[in-house]
């Protein structure tokens, strides 16, 4: 049994406020544009998550929204405060908890632990010139041979898909 992961980076933030807290930091209107062109593209291959990790900031709750409405039923996301600036350690831990009836999850959340945590999940890496950078709204695609997400582990993924906004303009 397969089990899929769509790993997604927050589309591009605003720095309009220095005074702001990066956690209540919203996306700018790029990001905005980018985050439904992410819903579309998944939509169109009928990647649609059953259950949504994401941090809880301000801007992947937002990229999350904007990807949603996009989506054939979406589900509710699961805010995660660990998940803010998480490593991968973090990533690897909220993935193992859940439900084994999830065949297809999504994690949004941050660099530099997102770029780390999508670089240890395949058995060989994307040779997309972007796929170490992990640049805001890049989504990663990577299926596992496993029947229980407890049994996830680095290294055994296969990408199915990776690709930036850029690649959708």
């Amino acid at each position: 049994m397969t089990r899929r992961l769509i790993l997604t980076r927050h589309a591009k933030s605003s720095w309009n406020d220095p005074r702001q807290a990066d956690f209540d930091r919203p996306l700018n209107p790029r990001g905005q544009a980018a985050a439904p062109l992410i819903g579309r593209w998944l939509a169109a291959r009928g990647l649609v998550p059953e259950a949504v990790l994401v941090s809880s900031a301000r801007r992947t709750l937002e990229t999350w929204q904007r990807i949603a409405r996009e989506l054939p039923e979406p589900p509710e996301a699961q805010p995660v405060d660990a998940l803010f600036h998480a490593g991968p350690v973090a990533m690897l831990r909220a993935l193992r908890g859940l439900p084994d009836e999830v065949r297809t999850a999504m994690l949004i959340g941050h660099n530099p632990g997102l770029a780390e945590f999508a670089l240890q999940l395949p058995a060989e890496p994307s040779p997309h010139p972007k796929f170490a950078d992990f640049p805001t709204g890049a989504t990663l695609v990577v299926d596992f041979d496993i029947t229980r997400w407890a049994d996830l582990r680095r290294g055994t993924g296969r990408i199915v898909a990776f690709l930036t906004p850029g690649d959708l303009e």
